[in-house]
């Protein structure tokens, strides 16, 4: 089985992923089980829990997880983040539906015909997905390509609006931490106003003293 290794950095690092599923050419249901297996948290964008297949608004698979909007994705985040968790979250935006413009049953049919291609071909390892990607791009009359371009735009926007909202929010969280923190109080001590008190002088003296032997004297030695 072919594993990515972007699925098990998932699973050991702590960051979000804003893209569009997993494409329908690769195995879906065991994607999303993986995923599962390595902790990662799996999140729709949208109203209902359906992951996207890249292409299309639907894979017949359900994500664990839904969030209707920008905040609720920041907040989730902001979340993890607080309790330390030590995987990813992939956040799965379905293209928009103006943008969807090829039906499940023509992409379908237009990968199935490009996995058979490449079986006849002898196609494998890391070559198969873009030589399908590439077919399918052919078979659609370049319809793929577009709805690709088209979902990479929108992923950007999703991500750029949930990154403002978290910035928000840990902005937020930090204000009400501070609020709630108790005021440090110091304790001045003063000394009353005594008009009675006299000025205080210091300083020194010094004594020079000259000594004049005016006996003669000898020195002996001693």
């Amino acid at each position: 089985m072919d594993i990515s290794a972007d699925l098990t950095e998932l699973g050991r690092t702590c960051l979000a992923v804003v893209c569009s599923g997993v494409k329908s050419i690769l195995d879906i249901g065991r994607t999303l089980e993986y995923l599962e297996t390595q902790g990662v948290c799996v999140v729709s964008y949208g109203p209902t829990r359906d992951f996207p297949a890249f292409y299309s608004h639907k894979s017949g698979h359900l994500a664990p997880y839904h969030v209707n909007s920008a905040e609720e994705a920041a907040a989730m985040i902001h979340s993890l983040d607080q309790l330390q968790v030590q995987s990813g979250l992939l956040l799965a935006v379905p293209v928009p539906e103006e943008d969807q413009l090829i039906d499940d049953v023509a992409m379908e049919n237009a990968i199935q015909k490009a996995l058979k291609l490449a079986k006849e071909r002898e196609i494998t390892g890391k070559a198969v997905t873009p030589f399908i990607l590439q077919q399918v791009s052919e078979l659609t009359e370049g319809r793929s390509l577009q709805t690709n371009i088209s979902l990479i735009k929108n992923n950007a926007l999703v991500g750029a609006n949930i990154a403002v909202a978290l910035a928000k929010t840990e902005r937020e969280k930090k204000q009400t931490k501070r609020e709630e923190q108790p005021q440090k109080s110091y304790q001045v001590f003063t000394r009353p106003k005594d008009p009675q008190l006299n000025p205080i002088v210091i300083g020194g003296s010094i004594l020079d003293s000259v000594v004049s032997v005016q006996e003669p004297f000898k020195v002996e030695g001693r």
